[in-house]
């Protein structure tokens, strides 16, 4: 297991255990090139460790997003994925016609995050948002948004 230093001294440093069970959660999620879901997470880890439940893997990730460790986002499917929150900052742009999904940058939201502070005084969390609506080219044919 590599670890993740971040979250080996994020944890630790507020006196959570470094179970061999949320190491293995680190290393998946950190490991991911994409999103992953907790039942990805599950079926990766109970390679490892045939005694792992699921409520451990989502008590984990619970755990880890109240320490802004990773993100999570509903991506339209029915479920939830995660993200290392300090591998990028990014959002995405889902299409409802053919499922298209197209990462965007953090900077594209600052001017709106400005705008909510200014005139509602309202701080915004726009750590990860999945915006749903239709592509160009679903556009092009026609396509309504639902």
């Amino acid at each position: 297991m590599a670890g993740n230093s971040k979250a080996e001294i994020t944890l630790q440093g507020l006196g959570y255990r470094l179970t061999p069970q949320r190491l293995m959660i680190v290393d998946a999620v950190h490991g991911a090139d994409e999103h992953i879901s907790a039942d990805e997470i599950f079926h990766q880890v109970k390679g490892l460790y045939p005694h792992i439940n699921i409520s451990t893997i989502y008590r984990t990730l619970e755990l880890f997003k109240e320490l802004e460790l990773v993100t999570e986002t509903d991506l339209g499917e029915g479920r939830v994925y995660y993200h290392w929150a300090d591998k990028s900052y990014h959002h995405h742009l889902i299409c409802q016609g053919c499922g298209s999904l197209v990462a965007f940058e953090n900077s594209v939201l600052a001017s709106l995050q400005e705008t909510l502070r200014e005139r509602y005084g309202f701080q915004a969390n726009l750590s990860h948002l999945a915006l749903f609506g239709l592509c160009r080219e679903c556009q092009g044919k026609g396509n309504v948004p639902d």
